[in-house]
């Protein structure tokens, strides 16, 4: 069978690392496309849970030292690695753009919690496909550092951060190739 459009995209989606990124810049315009694509995703009852912090500029810095120092203050000493504390840092910087993912909790909780995070990662791999299709560079990240982000961000009741979806530009090589175990391995066919 002839692979598709939309099958061809969806396998060739990459984490692409911040490491990774270039400084050319990320228009206005795309973050837009991707905050709209993310807002079209699926969603039980209509909760549309997804909620997004768009950081750039100085205040990518502001949270790199955040989640640097909240790494820093929740580590012991035996465990603190400034390699990561680094990176940490690194990784703020080197992203044009950093989103915060957030997941609003339903405030009538009509549907289970699980169900408003699953539509919040759906909306979150609307993002990751239209970075694939543009040939921009994105990562979900989800630290144990985002259970810190209330005393960063403005959290509403009911609101948490599930990660940080980090964006940017990146020289493209060659083809990234994916592996996956055989879909049957997964699958029970039922007939009767």
């Amino acid at each position: 069978m002839e692979q598709t459009a939309i099958s061809e995209l969806i396998r060739n989606r990459r984490s692409i690392f911040p490491a990774q990124y270039t400084k050319a810049p990320i228009s206005d315009a795309f973050i837009k496309e991707l905050l709209e694509n993310a807002n079209w995703a699926p969603t039980h009852r209509m909760t549309e849970p997804w909620r997004f912090k768009v950081v750039r500029n100085e205040a990518k810095t502001r949270l790199g030292t955040f989640l640097a120092n909240t790494y820093t203050d929740i580590t012991n000493d035996e465990q603190f690695s400034p390699f990561k504390y680094k990176k940490i840092k690194n990784n703020c910087e080197a992203a044009e753009v950093i989103i915060a993912i957030c997941m609003q909790r339903d405030p009538k909780e009509r549907v289970p919690e699980w169900e408003e995070v699953a539509a919040t990662a759906m909306a979150v791999q609307n993002m990751w496909l239209t970075c694939t299709e543009a040939g921009v560079g994105c990562y979900w990240s989800s630290p144990a550092l985002i259970n810190y982000m209330d005393e960063f961000f403005d959290l509403e009741e009911g609101e948490r951060c599930l990660g940080f979806l980090y964006v940017g530009n990146y020289e493209q090589p060659e083809a990234l190739v994916g592996k996956r175990n055989p879909i049957e391995d997964k699958v029970v066919w039922l007939d009767s």
